[in-house]
């Protein structure tokens, strides 16, 4: 087997040290399941991505993404970052599109040009389910907010696009920075949940050409807070179509997230419902950072 070589990317970012950094290992097709553990504790970041396979199968490169904690079989941020290694250094020529074989199925991921010059990655994330709902009184409890902070207009809703998150609206900016997690009622929250994770999102951006603010927490997979979460982003463009939070079952916005722990993110979310399906898009930009080998 080749030397397996890490790099480390900032995805969701406008430049290095911000967004949320990802490590990426190639070469990876020999080590066990405990040995990515390993490394991903070690790396210690939100996810570490482990490429095992060096040429496409099924159209696209097997990939499995892992926390500190336990494995996941989608995320958002290693999606893009993963692509993006695998485009400039793996191919080492430009396609348009690239596929991730992940767990939770085929991924694709494309790129786009902006007319300011900007190179976006996209990635399309399968159709989002609903399922259970819960009071705003329980969650208020867990955020330690009030319960006149949340918006009552909209459902606090578990939602996934391949990994389900709880999906809070508030009705500030102040009330999305008043958000401190009671950990011991948000663990006994989760024991009767699919999702592990709550997003919760205000009506107002950091930056001016922001929609939206959003947070993350995730304890229970060793992410307290994370920077910027595309597949919780995913699950929020599904329940901002569905519920037509902004007037109309498609939407094309831009969210801020991050801003809270220093790393500030941007990411662009698109939807747009047809029938009983929700088509999900989610896509940043990608910065490389630095390149390693492990021993």
């Amino acid at each position: 087997m080749d030397q397996p070589i890490f790099y480390i990317v900032d995805v969701f970012a406008q430049s290095k040290y911000t967004g949320n950094p990802l490590a990426v290992v190639t070469n990876a097709e020999e080590f066990s399941s405990d040995k990515m553990q390993e490394i991903a504790q070690e790396m210690n970041y939100s996810e570490t991505t482990f490429i095992t396979s060096s040429q496409k199968h099924s159209g696209g490169y097997d990939v499995r993404i892992f926390t500190p904690k336990e494995e996941l079989p989608f995320a958002g941020h290693p999606t893009l970052g993963t692509a993006y290694v695998l485009q400039t250094e793996i191919q080492k020529q430009f396609t348009k599109e690239i596929c991730l074989n992940l767990k939770v199925g085929q991924i694709q991921v494309t790129w786009e040009t902006t007319s300011e010059g900007r190179e976006i990655l996209w990635m399309r994330q399968n159709s989002p389910v609903f399922s259970q709902q819960f009071s705003a009184s329980v969650l208020a409890e867990i955020l330690n907010i009030e319960v006149d902070s949340i918006d009552s207009r909209f459902p606090i809703q578990e939602v996934s696009t391949g990994i389900p998150f709880i999906i809070v609206p508030l009705k500030t900016l102040a009330d999305l920075k008043a958000c401190k997690v009671n950990l011991e009622k948000y663990y006994q929250l989760i024991q009767d949940t699919n999702a592990k994770a709550i997003l919760v999102f205000s009506p107002e951006g950091y930056l001016s050409e922001s929609e939206l603010s959003v947070r993350m927490f995730a304890d229970a997979l060793g992410i307290p807070e994370d920077p910027a979460t595309g597949s919780a982003n995913g699950c929020l463009a599904g329940y901002l179509a569905k519920y037509q939070y902004f007037g109309k079952p498609e939407l094309d916005i831009q969210v801020d997230q991050g801003y809270e722990i220093n790393r500030p993110s941007i990411l662009f979310l698109k939807a747009s419902q047809g029938g009983d399906n929700i088509s999900v898009q989610v896509g940043g930009q990608v910065v490389m950072v630095a390149k390693g080998e492990l021993f």
